[in-house]
């Protein structure tokens, strides 16, 4: 018969508590995602409201945004203040491949501008806020509508953007109770 020391004991005790928090994380997580190509059929582009295309959408943590843009464009992301004054001269990041994908992983506000000179001025900027996993009912509730959207549901294999991390609880739920068994014996 195996003898249980308080280490033991004291670990037992923290498996339920281990148990829900993961599988809480594992409920944040968005059950599909949405693929945004930014501006529709124009792209990236000059000549395109990106305010108007922006207005409406409610973005969630996982949805992915898709610049499509020729090699006379690139994609900046940039501060806040950055966005409003149009500079490129302190990206957090700098795309410049014409076919740019951003998975979007927490909430928040993100700023884009094409770093171009001249060409963000003339209104290739663009913000987005995402919203956070507590707007999931909303997201539910509203549909999750946009337009030139294609919905990325958690049984993708194909490996494209985000495929590593959205999972629904139920892909976590066999992986929770085997571990679950083999902490417990």
């Amino acid at each position: 018969m195996q003898e249980h020391t308080g280490a033991s004991r004291q670990k037992a005790g923290l498996l339920p508590g281990v148990l829900v928090a993961a599988l809480l994380v594992a409920a944040a997580v968005p059950a599909s995602a949405k693929d945004y190509t930014v501006g529709d059929s124009s792209g990236w582009a000059p000549g395109v409201d990106y305010n108007a295309w922006a207005k409406g959408k409610t973005l969630y943590i996982g949805d992915t945004l898709l610049f499509q843009y020729n090699g006379a464009h690139t994609v900046a992301e940039v501060s806040a203040a950055d966005h409003s004054s149009c500079s490129a001269s302190n990206p957090l990041r700098s795309y410049k491949d014409g076919t740019t994908i951003i998975t979007l992983t927490k909430p928040g506000t993100r700023y884009f501008i094409c770093g171009t000179t001249g060409h963000c001025t003339s209104g290739m900027k663009l913000a987005v806020t995402v919203a956070s996993p507590s707007d999931d009912a909303a997201a539910a509730a509203a549909g999750h509508a946009g337009t030139t959207t294609t919905t990325r549901t958690t049984s993708d294999t194909s490996g494209g953007a985000g495929s590593c991390c959205a999972r629904s609880a139920t892909t976590w739920l066999p992986f929770l109770a085997a571990a679950s068994l083999a902490l417990v014996g």
